[in-house]
């Protein structure tokens, strides 16, 4: 395996038989040079980039300090869940990561309008982003607000083989987010985040929207949705309304079926 590129101390490009990798490991590149035979002992990861000559422009204008703390977010991640991540997390979180550290530096903090729905959809990347913002606090000595745990959750959710792609996941989280603002404002409530009922409504939401887009449906008896209309009216009028904003909005349309469980849960929370 040999040296093609430094990137910086911890990273270099090498050539492993006839591929080009990416080598990652503390100080792997100190007093190396081109060719140099790469040890394989100080090797701590090792993977095929597509993107190479993006990762390679990334690298080489942030902080090398960055790359380290994204890399140890990334390794935290993939023991806690139990899996390899999709390798442009490499490009995705490190960039994202190394923003967010300079915009905090400079007294800029940016909200995230999705923080609620991000810590109950996706519950275990969301404690990830904790340890992470933690972790940097310790490393850098700055205060990194719990908004950032949860961009760093939705980064991490995307590059799980089955998280789908980001721009979705962030459509979807969106989506849900003004369901229930549209929700909270129809029926007058008062929501506490540790309300079992709301955390429910939630992630059956997130589960209608996802059956919605694939056409897979719940079937509803035609008896019980009546009832539900009459027993149940003002949460059922509820789900119309909100439906038809959602509608209007992001051109999803809701089955009557799906408005009667979504009724149901309201009924559960009004409660």
């Amino acid at each position: 395996m040999k040296l093609k590129k430094i990137l910086n101390n911890n990273a270099v490009l090498v050539i492993d038989g006839n591929e080009e990798k990416v080598a990652v490991g503390a100080g792997i590149a100190y007093g190396k040079k081109k060719n140099d035979v790469i040890n394989k002992q100080k090797i701590e990861k090792l993977f095929i980039m597509k993107e190479n000559e993006k990762l390679q422009q990334l690298l080489s204008r942030i902080s090398e300090e960055h790359f380290i703390i994204s890399e140890e977010i990334i390794s935290y991640a993939e023991k806690t869940i139990g899996m390899k991540l999709s390798e442009h997390i490499h490009i995705t979180l490190t960039d994202h990561v190394s923003f967010s550290i300079e915009r905090i530096q400079n007294g800029m903090h940016l909200k995230n309008k999705l923080l609620n729905e991000i810590k109950i959809l996706y519950k275990q990347e969301f404690e990830i982003g904790l340890w992470a913002i933690n972790m940097m606090k310790e490393k850098l000595n700055i205060e990194m607000p719990i908004d950032e745990a949860a961009f760093i959750a939705l980064h991490i959710h995307t590059m799980k083989l089955s998280g789908g792609n980001y721009k979705e996941t962030l459509r979807q989280t969106t989506i849900v987010s003004e369901m229930i603002q549209r929700i909270v404002d129809y029926l007058g409530l008062e929501i506490k985040e540790d309300d079992i009922s709301y955390q429910r409504l939630i992630t059956h939401l997130r589960f209608v929207l996802h059956r919605v887009k694939h056409s897979d449906q719940y079937s509803m008896d035609l008896d019980m949705l009546t009832m539900i209309k009459h027993k149940f009216s003002q949460s059922y009028q509820c789900a119309v309304s909100v439906s038809k904003a959602i509608s209007a909005m992001y051109h999803i349309d809701f089955p009557e079926s799906e408005l009667g469980y979504i009724a149901i849960h309201l009924e559960r929370l009004r409660e």
